[in-house]
């Protein structure tokens, strides 16, 4: 083998190695690095004003839509919380909103009110994070039928949302702590 070749295989050896470093540690920085947080003043402040964990809240709007205010699901969710507008028309007036747009869906600070508000509302109702997050990805109706019926959440992919959020609630909380908590 020449040197070059040697060397080549000795940096491929190097960050190969540097990588799984970073999955399995998975420092603070790199933590920042994978799972931005934005709106960060606004975030704080209504999960405050809504008795939410922040990093909670920074967990459900990284999963619904990667901090992408102008974000649309195929069923018709808009902004950061990913909310219906059907869904955001009722808050604005159990809010004491006057008028709804639906370009209130993609401003963050409208958007992340709603969503913390409804968070709450989810989570007063059911007393349960998990069954909370369950409703906000499956419907109420959904889980109403569940907990009614005495069974666990039906659907497969609302479990693997609610262990998703769980699992950043814990990431954002660890790396992004001065930030949500300072």
């Amino acid at each position: 083998m020449r040197r070059f070749e040697v060397a080549l295989i000795l940096v491929a050896a190097l960050a190969a190695g540097f990588t799984l470093y970073l999955w399995k540690v998975r420092p603070p920085w790199f933590e920042r690095f994978r799972y931005p947080l934005h709106y960060s003043a606004i975030l704080v402040e209504r999960a405050r004003a809504n008795d939410i964990d922040p990093s909670l809240l920074a967990a459900v709007i990284y999963s619904e839509s990667h901090f992408n205010p102008t974000a649309e699901s195929r069923s018709g969710a808009i902004g950061l919380m990913q909310l219906t507008p059907d869904t955001a028309k009722g808050i604005a007036v159990r809010t004491g909103g006057t008028a709804f747009r639906l370009s209130d869906l993609t401003n963050p600070a409208i958007n992340i009110r709603y969503g913390a508000w409804y968070l709450h509302l989810l989570l007063t109702k059911y007393g349960d994070e998990r069954m909370a997050l369950a409703a906000y990805n499956a419907g109420q109706g959904n889980v109403d039928r569940w907990r009614s019926a005495g069974l666990p959440v039906q659907f497969p992919e609302t479990n693997a949302y609610v262990d998703r959020v769980e699992h950043l609630k814990a990431v954002y909380r660890r790396a992004w702590r001065s930030r949500l908590y300072g």
